[in-house]
């Protein structure tokens, strides 16, 4: 089935690199020249997404802001001739159908995507966390695409979680079946004893849904941390359909933690054209002082 409408929960108050989020929404930190959210949007796009709904709250109309169209900003490049700026500036607001709607609640993960229920419909919708950039040969989110229905309903892109941090994040109940492709039966967010974990496998950042998950979402009560968890609204479907995990191919930035964002930065820094001869020699000369 081919997949075209994609949701980016992009609600979260970016607690863990405050005062920085304070006015400026994380999603909307640069990695070199482009903010996180539209690296997550050409993804999408790039692996066959057109429609895409961006939940946002309060506090963040730049990422609005950044998707529309601006005439002043393009007059002013068309006349000082700087047509390869201009043509940057121009792809952003055509890069697909971009909407947004506000959760006026701060209610968990799963409360946002619920807010997409009448964004998709009846047809089965990727989702890419706003705060996870992932730079891939073949695009994340197309990894899972391309798996979706192989073991049930539903896919989640998985990667191994240190034991340590497995408290952290959702733990699969997993088989393997082929390649980099499980099977999973069940889940567990955030497992607090060593009883609860099911696997050291964790879905992080990108997923892909049927629109069953919405009546599971409607009737899904709190729980970690006293927020409606997507994981278990998944976990039902897990239970009793089967989900596929892949193991994704990618190196993922977490763009809500300090340390991800510095990754990030310096990475793919020295991986751009217009940064890497400088950035490796920067780096070089600052080794011997360290």
């Amino acid at each position: 089935m081919k997949i075209t409408k994609a949701v980016i929960p992009a609600a979260g108050l970016g607690t863990r690199v405050l005062p920085a989020t304070k006015n400026m929404p994380k999603e909307m930190y640069p990695i070199v020249d482009k903010p996180t959210i539209q690296y997550i949007v050409e993804e999408a796009v790039a692996s066959g997404i057109t429609d895409i709904l961006i939940i946002t709250n309060r506090g963040k109309g730049l990422m609005e802001d950044h998707f529309d169209k601006s005439p002043e900003l393009e007059s002013l490049l068309e006349k000082s001739g700087k047509t390869e700026l201009l043509e940057t500036v121009r792809k952003i607001s055509d890069l697909a159908n971009i909407t947004f709607i506000r959760q006026k609640e701060m209610k968990g993960l799963g409360h946002a995507i619920l807010k997409a229920k009448s964004f998709a419909g009846n047809d089965p919708f990727a989702v890419l966390y706003g705060d996870g950039v992932i730079i891939s040969k073949t695009p994340a989110i197309k990894q899972l695409i391309d798996h979706y229905g192989e073991y049930g309903k539903g896919v989640v892109g998985v990667k191994l979680v240190d034991e340590k941090d497995i408290h952290k994040y959702g733990s699969l109940k997993v088989e393997p079946m082929h390649d980099n492709v499980f099977k999973c039966t069940d889940m567990k967010e955030k497992p607090q004893t060593k009883e609860e974990v099911l696997s050291l496998y964790s879905i992080l950042d990108r997923c892909v849904l049927p629109p069953e998950i919405f009546d599971i979402l409607e009737n899904t009560k709190p729980g970690a941390g006293g927020e409606i968890q997507l994981t278990d609204a998944m976990r039902e479907i897990a239970i009793k359909d089967g989900m596929t995990a892949v193991e994704f191919e990618g190196r993922r930035y977490d763009m809500g933690n300090k340390f991800g964002i510095l990754q990030a930065q310096i990475e793919v820094g020295l991986e751009h054209p217009e940064t890497s001869v400088q950035l490796k020699k920067y780096i070089k000369e600052l080794a011997k002082k360290i």
